[in-house]
């Protein structure tokens, strides 16, 4: 499968941005000029004059990474929200859905969907995404006689929309805990060891083409994969990260007790050998001891807030695992709603909202929104190898605020960054460059157009419109 990506003007070599005011990793800075060479900032200078002609930019900051998303499943925003027959609905009668709705969708439309997710995450603010790609065969679950088709697709939307990717393969072999046969609705998902390797090794061919993608594994689950096949699997991510889902769910923390007297993230930390290569996706349920052990190897959880509370997950115990030392990443997961902001929101709300106070996540005496982007920068960088931040050698992946919106009017530095997290700007942001060439315009994908015109037509064929 060849990387297409949508016609772009041919990228700048070398050129500079200035902004009045940027984040960079000492803290905010003013009258900044952003030096770019070959999709990487080459210098910064701070506290320096505007050069005639030269734009005034606004205020930067750096872009995040998305830790956690199944792209696929953006096509199903708020078709999931009916309630069935009987009370009970929940992750899993969710999941029966979901599983309905891959009956139909080959490449092309997989590839459309991706792209206007991906296009999303970018006007969103989010400037990498850790695709967690786990459609691997055809609607009937036979093999494609290219074992990376999809995950071609995958990069070929990400090509198109210029989004940095962390291309995460996935493992899934079972139904259950304890090696169950896989169910008829998993059959898109389904591989063996062998041919995950193959998969691994063309997924490396295909992310090659890409200028500074990453490539690790993705073992679904405790409950789809075998302690064997997770042995035989992980080494396979080489330097690259390794994602895993665990205890979103109370039932799947119930069955992996059943199935090995431990709860999932108890089992992984004794034997699976966390470490910071790793993010633990959700990890909602979490015991003291599981949440200081957890903090301590080093391993990112990947936090998805706003699909957690739209599947009614629970809430991650975020002060705890902080106090810890622990480190967070960002996800948008189901992709119901694209929102980096939305994403940070959420995370504090729910803190808010179960321990009844206020600021819960800021660090003593700081801003809520500055700490919340500072950690999730932090961790989702660790968990995508994604940019760390504003400086030289971090690729130039830069987002630019639409400070004319009002909820920003008499805001500086953090108090912006309040009032995009809670003030929830209708226009947040203005501009975003990947790797120094701009991406969105005016709030809106540059190719948003073509992308939305593909998408609209995939949707008539996987809904049967």
């Amino acid at each position: 499968m060849e990387v297409c990506p949508v016609p772009q003007s041919p990228p700048v070599t070398a050129h500079s941005l200035f902004f009045a005011r940027a984040l960079l990793p000492a803290g905010w800075a003013g009258d900044v000029r952003i030096s770019v060479t070959d999709g990487r900032v080459s210098q910064v200078e701070t506290g320096v004059v505007r050069a005639a002609g030269e734009a005034d930019l606004g205020v930067a900051l750096p872009g995040l990474s998305n830790v956690h998303s199944h792209a696929f499943q953006r096509a199903m925003a708020g078709l999931t929200e009916e309630r069935g027959p009987t009370a009970g609905d929940d992750f899993w009668s969710w999941r029966a859905l979901m599983y309905r709705f891959l009956d139909r969708g080959g490449p092309d439309e997989i590839e459309a969907i991706t792209a206007l997710a991906f296009a999303e995450m970018l006007e969103g603010g989010f400037t990498r995404v850790g695709e967690f790609h786990y459609l691997h065969n055809d609607p009937d679950g036979r093999s494609y006689g290219d074992p990376g088709e999809l995950a071609g697709r995958i990069a070929a939307a990400a090509a198109g929309t210029g989004i940095g990717l962390t291309l995460l393969p996935v493992f899934y072999a079972h139904a259950g805990f304890g090696g169950q046969p896989p169910a008829q609705g998993q059959r898109r998902f389904i591989n063996d060891v062998g041919g995950f390797s193959r998969l691994m090794e063309e997924s490396r061919r295909i992310a090659a083409a890409l200028p500074d993608a990453v490539v690790g594994v993705a073992p679904h689950s405790l409950r789809a994969v075998t302690p064997e096949e997770l042995a035989a699997v992980v080494p396979m991510a080489g330097d690259g990260p390794v994602h895993i889902h665990a205890a979103e769910q109370t039932k799947e923390v119930q069955d992996c007790l059943d199935w090995s007297g431990a709860r999932p993230v108890q089992w992984l930390l004794d034997h699976a050998g966390l470490d910071r290569r790793w993010c633990l996706i959700h990890a909602t349920h979490l015991t003291p001891d599981e949440t200081k052990r957890m903090a301590a190897s080093g391993a990112v959880a990947g936090l998805c807030p706003v699909t957690e509370a739209n599947l009614g997950d629970g809430v991650f115990p975020a002060v705890e695992f902080l106090e810890a030392g622990g480190a967070f990443g960002l996800g948008t997961d189901s992709n119901v709603l694209i929102d980096a902001a939305g994403e940070l929101r959420a995370l504090e709300y729910s803190q808010r909202l179960t321990r009844r106070g206020r600021a819960v996540l800021a660090d003593p005496g700081a801003s809520t929104g500055g700490t919340l982007y500072r950690r999730a920068l932090a961790g989702g960088a660790q968990a995508t190898g994604g940019t760390t931040g504003i400086a030289v050698g971090e690729a130039a992946d830069l987002v630019a605020l639409e400070t004319d919106d009002l909820a920003y009017a008499g805001r500086r530095d953090d108090a912006l960054l309040d009032s995009l997290v809670f003030a929830g700007p209708k226009r947040a942001i203005r501009t975003v460059w990947r790797r120094g060439r701009v991406v969105v315009e005016n709030g809106r994908h540059v190719h948003r157009a073509a992308i939305e015109a593909r998408y609209r037509k995939a949707l008539d064929a996987v809904l049967g419109g």
